[in-house]
């Protein structure tokens, strides 16, 4: 039987050191920016219950959920008539119950409202894991990625919303990403645009096609508007807000001339207003930041300020997003709980960085220096000297086998170990040891006290 040729799930990737070290190095500067903001880690399980999932992230959404088949005979419960019609809706019920989980909002609601006695709100929280999606994979788009996750539950305060921007700023500023864009907008005002254009309470699929604004155009986007029931004269209503230009402060005023017939519209209004002021009342200045009434963010238990954020040098979709959600944990039986919270994309940040070149060389972590191995005896007194530069705090290793050493060259280069120390006979009966910097060919000699020091 001939060896079956490996392969990759589609939407899926391998990472391999190099690609290891630099995301550890984003996760780890999210994971500070977060918990100097007050967030604290928290994890939940990659499988979920399909009903924690289903109807949380509108109809495309559900459509997107992996679903995993029940254990052992799945058949077992399947009915005949469901089975004839292949209709894979009716079907699903009964052959799965459990699904991977989409995003980590909705199962951070499901964890809150379970663990409601643990914590005083509001409870502030982050999350960094991988979740899935059965999309079609394409740059910029998995089906197997990881998101970094802030949420606050427990409070209305707009606080909440001028932090999240400061930490956009300060997670990029601190990657050296310069040139990107936070948009800002609010779902009460996308519900004060359907009110105004003869569809209130239709701010949902409103969303839902506005969201597709980048992907298909206006002329698309009026086309399912109409057929959603919107009316012949969609384009004429919606495209004032479309055209809305200028600074914030312009929009802001614009919106409110459009929107003043509309109680929930100026609402928004309002909010958008607060927040700008508040994050203005830090005395930080965030030039990336940008009202836009066309943001829609497609999920559909957004309910106030929505974010998102795309980088503006390179091709690719947006990087960072969020919003605030009023009765997310209402739909798990814990009324009345607003929460607030953004997303950082940590595979199209990467794919963004590696592509400006933005990943500094100390990101890839590596040991600091290889000990040359030139024969057995001195390999075997080289483990006294191995122990002492990893006591010192030096990340080290020893050639496992004597060999040339070009050989030995070649590997610390692969791995990009910059010291290379020669420990042979002549360097124990001294008590000094070489130490070789690979990238400018110096060599000097040290005691092993001295080389910690030197490395460190």
């Amino acid at each position: 039987m001939a060896a079956q040729k490996p392969g990759l799930a589609r939407g899926t990737r391998d990472f391999g050191p190099v690609q290891m070290s630099r995301r550890n190095y984003l996760f780890g500067i999210i994971r500070t920016v977060f918990e100097k903001f007050g967030f604290q880690p928290l994890e939940t399980p990659a499988i979920e219950n399909l009903a924690t999932l289903t109807g949380k992230y509108g109809e495309e959404g559900d459509q997107l959920l992996f679903k995993i088949l029940n254990s052992g005979d799945f058949m077992k419960n399947a009915s005949d008539a469901n089975l004839s019609e292949r209709n894979s809706k009716s079907i699903t019920p009964e052959i799965s119950e459990k699904g991977l989980r989409y995003d980590l909002t909705v199962p951070f609601a499901r964890y809150v409202v379970m663990n409601q006695h643990l914590h005083n709100f509001p409870f502030k929280r982050y999350q960094i894991q991988p979740v899935w999606r059965a999309d079609r994979p394409q740059k910029g788009r998995y089906r197997e990625f990881f998101q970094c996750d802030a949420d606050v539950v427990g409070t209305n305060s707009l606080l909440c919303e001028a932090e999240i921007v400061l930490m956009i700023r300060e997670v990029f500023e601190k990657l050296g990403l310069a040139d990107y864009s936070i948009k800002l907008n609010n779902r009460k005002i996308l519900s004060g645009i359907a009110e105004l254009m003869g569809a209130p309470g239709k701010e949902g699929p409103l969303c839902v096609a506005i969201d597709k604004l980048d992907k298909i155009g206006e002329e698309k986007v009026f086309e399912e508007l109409k057929e959603r029931g919107f009316g012949d004269d969609v384009a004429k209503k919606l495209q004032p807000f479309l055209q809305l230009t200028g600074s914030n402060a312009a929009i802001i005023a614009d919106l409110e001339k459009l929107l003043a017939r509309s109680d929930v519209g100026m609402v928004g209004v309002a909010e958008l207003k607060e927040v700008m002021a508040m994050v203005e009342g830090f005395g930080v200045k965030v030039d990336q930041l940008a009202i836009d009434p066309t943001l829609a963010r497609g999920l559909s238990y957004y309910t106030g300020c929505i974010f998102e954020v795309k980088p503006t040098s390179v091709q690719m979709g947006s990087i960072c997003g969020g919003g605030r959600y009023d009765d997310l944990t209402g739909m798990f039986g814990l009324p009345n709980v607003s929460g607030v919270g953004i997303s950082f994309g940590i595979d199209r940040i990467y794919d963004v960085l590696d592509e400006l070149n933005l990943f500094p060389a100390e990101s890839l972590r590596t040991s600091k220096v290889l000990i040359a191995n030139f024969d057995p005896a001195s390999a075997m007194k080289a483990l006294a000297v191995l122990g002492k530069l990893r006591e010192g705090g030096i990340a080290a290793e020893l050639y496992p086998e004597s060999a040339k050493l070009k050989k030995q060259f070649t590997y610390a280069e692969s791995k990009g170990i910059p010291f290379l120390l020669m420990a042979g006979e002549s360097e124990f009966a001294s008590g000094e040891f070489g130490l070789k910097n690979l990238q400018s060919g110096e060599q000097k000699t040290f005691t092993i006290e001295q080389i910690i020091s030197e490395l460190r």
